[in-house]
């Protein structure tokens, strides 16, 4: 089968190489740069496997940023293109999927659309209505960034959102893909889909600002946070995983997916859900005037990303402390060896490690690095566990 996948990130990039093992793909994006990167064999995002792959050729995939070459001959296009958090529409901005929709029915009319975006609730049911097709069909994606190609061949679970043969020969697409034996198989309604995508990561969310507001409670109490987590996780009901203390939680999906699932809410009663999306705001309120306490003129803030092994920082937690310390006008020198210019969002670069330390009276990280050990003493994490 020829397939076509629209979106170079993390999701598209990691759905074209497992596809590619079993069938012939073309990755369409709009950044020359991206694609210039696949055809040298180099991974347009960070991920050990996915450059590896690119790297050994283990799988051959073309790259094309014209979408009348990308899509010709196509027969079936996953749409895997950003669908960032609008605040002020309060809605998930989708016209980079309609966009794409508009090139498939130019380029390639008739052919299937597999939607990998995040959406809003009930979004897949207003395009059928609005392009007046049946076949757009969506199935959420589950990966983390930085090992997105390992989650694609041992996925948790395949959900397709459509309950028949097509949902049947869709998700059969990525269980031949998968290296892991029995992975489950949920089909359900588009709009159940949709809704398991955005409950999944609010769900993170969640677990996340919990452990983040008990090791408030316990910085404030003077109290170890390590040994609090510890007698807690040791029961199985909660289990010993994603309950390392951060500024709050950050990256891609989880804010924007709570705050869209919070408007998705609108005349259904709840408080959970809103508490969820105030709790991270308040966590980084916490961070700040812990930092303050230190009573620095200069605050050196090593790294922006939120995980290991990733080179996106959007929507970083760290991004807000370092927002809301320049309104107290401390100044910020930042130490990112994937930002390549002198300055950002009003703050020095300086990659230059012995520099970064000296020029700085305190250094926070959101995840702890050996780089540190030799100025612990003025580092400030809540990093408990050494992991994301």
């Amino acid at each position: 089968m020829k397939i076509t996948v629209a979106g170079a990130g993390y999701v598209g990039m990691a759905n074209a190489l497992v596809l590619a093992q079993h069938h012939e793909v073309s990755v369409l994006d709009i950044s020359a740069e991206r694609v210039a990167m696949i055809r040298q064999g180099k991974s347009p995002v960070r991920d050990e496997g996915m450059e590896r792959w690119l790297s050994e050729g283990l799988v051959k995939i073309s790259a094309f940023s014209e979408a009348s070459t990308a899509l010709c001959g196509a027969e079936l296009v996953l749409i895997a293109t950003p669908t960032d958090y609008d605040a002020e529409k309060n809605f998930f901005d989708t016209s980079s999927i309609e966009c794409v929709i508009d090139e498939v029915l130019e380029f390639a009319p008739g052919v299937d659309i597999l939607i990998r975006s995040t959406v809003p609730v009930g979004y897949t049911l207003r395009l059928r209505e609005r392009y007046g097709r049946e076949n757009i069909y969506f199935a959420p994606e589950f990966l983390r960034e930085g090992h997105a190609l390992h989650d694609s061949l041992h996925p948790s679970r395949i959900i397709l959102g459509d309950k028949g043969e097509a949902g049947r020969r869709l998700s059969g697409l990525f269980l031949e893909a998968a290296e892991s034996d029995e992975v489950p198989v949920l089909l359900m309604g588009p709009t159940e889909a949709e809704a398991v995508k955005l409950f999944a990561n609010t769900y993170l969310a969640l677990r996340v600002a919990y452990f983040n507001e008990l090791d408030s409670y316990a910085a404030i109490r003077n109290l170890s946070t390590e040994e609090i987590i510890r007698g807690v996780c040791m029961d199985p009901r909660i289990g010993d995983h994603y309950n390392n203390p951060s500024f709050g939680y950050g990256g891609y999906c989880l804010p924007k997916d709570s705050k869209q699932l919070l408007a998705n809410y609108e005349d259904v009663p709840q408080n959970l859900i809103t508490a969820i999306v105030q709790a991270n705001r308040t966590r980084k309120d916490f961070i700040v005037g812990e930092i303050i306490k230190w009573k620095p003129k200069t605050v050196g803030v090593y790294r922006l990303t939120m995980k290991k092994n990733s080179d996106n920082f959007r929507s970083s937690a760290v991004l807000d402390v370092i927002e809301k310390l320049q309104e107290y006008g401390v100044e910020c020198l930042i130490y990112e060896p994937t930002i390549g210019e002198p300055k950002f969002r009003g703050c020095s670069i300086v990659n230059d490690l012995v520099l970064f330390k000296r020029l700085s009276d305190i250094l926070i990280a959101n995840r702890w690095h050996k780089d540190l050990e030799d100025e612990r003493d003025k580092v400030y994490t809540c990093d408990v566990f050494g992991r994301d």
